[in-house]
This record gives structure tokens, sequence and C-alpha cells, in this order.
């Protein structure tokens, strides 16, 4: 996305593309997300309409975002139905509506400050009539200042304070809460946040939390859950439930969990996550530590990146190594990541028993470790936060509060 001001007025009529840069429909409305208690109403989404329908678009799925329009970097196949949900507030709410002598006559969203991908709704035009009425002078104004029209719902201060918090720390908190309202809440909550926090709870906690989420909001959920955890829980769950998941999921991410699904829970490949970055060798420094960047990758798999022959899409070609991103930073960015492979590349097998892998990676202090079959393709990663995470006691998370 670029780092323009962009306002509602612009938004509406936008054209949409797929993966591939086919048309498939327009914005029709933006979503809004209850504010937190110093920042501005973040956008959680667009209201699109693709094929005669209306589909709800997360944030989270677009790529780019300009004056030509909005490009996805998910297929069209994994957008769902609009359904207006608890604590969400449509940008189209606010048009034309009268504010003291004034008139909303348009919205301005920014890119929030250290996180580009993500935008917030951050001014409201407004106009006011002359004496004669004939005149009207317009100009810009926080968005606090329509903070009357703004109704969120009862339950919009408890999602934005939990959005605040680390999803260790929002899981903690609601885990003292009434069953029915935790569920209530987690209807609120974006999909990314709703991930987040299911990724901190356990699997027999998470599926109490799910209950009532219909099938097609739980599908976008687990597809913002990191693989190895999306794994987990779907494992909890009945083969007829599982199964109507994954075929209702994006063909691709359903090959990938069920190829997890199908190793031991405590082995390397029921352990793994399948979302490393993964390069070629003929890959240069400044694009792989661009790939880096992304600001969706946690830190364990943002302090390297996967080396391998083609093709790099997991299972990968021959794997070949590991560089650090403390490497990547002393070389010259035009150099090719294949030139900072020195050391012979080690990894774990997939049946590897988990302490075997705990072992492997304290051994040579990695914050994650490849898993490759015998061909040497890489299938994924394990990294330390997973291995502590299966190995310390089930209910550690309490016994440090």
């Amino acid at each position: 996305m670029n780092n323009d001001v962009v306002f509602f007025s612009r938004l509406v009529r936008l054209p949409i593309s797929g993966l591939d840069g086919v048309t498939i429909g327009h914005v029709d409305d933006v979503v809004l997300a209850p504010p937190d208690r110093h920042d501005a109403p973040p956008l959680a989404g667009f209201v699109a309409s693709v094929e005669r329908r209306l589909i709800f678009i997360a944030r989270s799925r677009v790529d780019t975002l300009d004056a030509s329009g909005i490009g996805l970097r998910t297929s069209v196949t994994e957008l769902r139905h609009f359904e207006r949900r608890a604590g969400e507030f449509l940008g189209s709410e606010l048009m034309n509506r009268r504010i003291g002598d004034s008139t909303v006559l348009d919205l301005a969203f920014r890119p929030i400050p250290g996180r580009s991908e993500d935008w917030e709704f951050t001014e409201v035009l407004l106009a006011t009539s002359g004496a004669l009425r004939r005149r009207r002078s317009a100009r810009l104004e926080s968005w606090r200042v329509v903070l009357p029209l703004l109704d969120f719902g009862p339950l919009a201060s408890e999602v934005a304070s939990l959005r605040e918090l680390h999803p260790s720390d929002a899981a903690e908190r609601i885990r003292g809460l009434p069953l029915e309202h935790r569920r209530r809440l987690a209807e609120a909550m974006e999909d990314e946040h709703l991930a987040e926090l299911l990724e901190q709870l356990p699997e027999s906690e998470q599926l109490g939390l799910i209950a009532g989420l219909d099938l097609e909001r739980l599908v976008h959920v687990l597809e913002e859950m990191d693989p190895d955890d999306a794994v987990d829980l779907l494992a909890e769950m009945t083969g007829e439930r599982r199964s109507e998941l994954l075929e209702a999921m994006d063909s691709d991410d359903a090959v990938s969990l069920r190829q997890l699904l199908t190793y031991e829970k405590t082995t390397a490949g029921g352990l793994m996550t399948t979302d490393p970055v993964v390069v070629s060798a003929e890959t240069t420094v400044a694009e792989a530590l661009a790939r880096l960047r992304e600001p969706e990758l946690y830190p364990a798999l943002a302090a390297q990146i996967f080396v391998t022959e083609e093709p790099t899409e997991i299972p990968s070609g021959t794997f070949l190594g590991v560089v650090g991103i403390q490497r990547l930073l002393r070389e010259p960015p035009s150099l090719c990541v294949g030139r900072c492979l020195h050391d012979q590349p080690s990894f774990v097998a997939p049946h590897a028993a988990e302490l075997e892998v705990a072992k492997r990676l304290a051994t040579y202090d990695l914050l994650a470790i490849p898993v490759c079959d015998e061909n040497k393709s890489l299938l994924g990663v394990v990294t330390v936060d997973d291995i502590l995470d299966h190995l310390l006691p089930v209910n550690w998370r309490q016994r440090t509060r």
C-alpha cells in the first residue's frame, strides 16, 4: 500500500483484482473496527460486490491499494459473504450525517505509523453552510469530531482493549470470563486478532471459544493462524467437522494442512510450520532482506531465510542451507545469498521426536530448524517457541502470571 491519504469517496467503486490481476468486483463500503483508548478506528476491511454478491475482504488479504484499485494477496474463493458483526461500523453510515452545524462530506484514511500495511480512519471532511446556505466551506478535522456518531456496540471497548494487549495477555484476560461472554467477544473480534488469541490457548479451550462460529467464519480464522497451530486445532475436532472445514478452504491451504495432519503431534512434522521465508541461491541479499521485513512474520521466522534449489514453494527443491539476518546485513545488497552459505546444512527428518528437535535447536543455538524429507526437500521448519510450547507443562502460561 502507498503512504498517501485515501478518501472514502475514492475508495468506493475502486476495482478489485485477484492474484492473476483480473478484475473481480469493486468496493462498496469500508468496515471500521472499534478504536482503542489512544488511536483512531482501524480499517478492518472492505465490503465488495463480487459476482452480484456482497463479500467481506479483510484488510490482511489486501496486497496493494492505490488510485487504480485494490489488489488481493489471496484467491477469490477464500472471501466470505459479508454479514455485519457486533463491534463493526460502516463508513457509509457517516457520510452526509450532521454534526453540529456541519455535514460529513468525506472520510480520510492513513497508514498507521510503523505499520504501513495497516490503515486507520484519521480525519473527516466537514462542510459548513454560509449565511445564505449557498456557499459551503470545507475543512479537515480529527475523526474525534464525529465520535458521537460512532456506535460500535456494547462490546467495542472490550474488543479494543484486547487488541492492545499481547495475545498471551489477552488470552489470560478472557479465561476468567463466563463462556458465553467469551464467545460473544470472539464473534466481535477481527479474524487475525481472534487467530492470534486462539494460538495462545490450549486446544480444549479453543474449541469452546469457537463453538458458535459458522463454517465460513471459522475457515477464515484458521487461515489466519500459523499452520502448525491450525493443525493442532483441527486435530481436536471430529472427523466430520474437520473434513467440512478442509473442503471449504482454499485448495492450497487445505493440501498443506492435510499433509501436516498425517504427522504425529510430538514429531518434527507435527510441530513444524510451512510458512518460512524460502528463496533460491540466486536471490540477492537486498531481495532477501525485503522478504524478512514483511510485517506478518513473527520473530523466529524473521531472523533467517532458508535457501533451496527451485522450486522454492514447499515442498521445495533440494535444501541448501540457512542464512541469518545478521549475515545478510553485513553483505553487499547485490550479492547472491548462495554466496553466503558456508556451513553444511543441518536439518531433521519429519519423524524426529520433539526432544531430538529441542536438543538440535539448543546445540546449534538456532531459532528455527529445517525439516526435510529423504530427498532433502524442505517441508517446513520448527521454531524454538513451538518446541518450548510443547515441552513445557500444559498449564505453564498460568504459572507465569
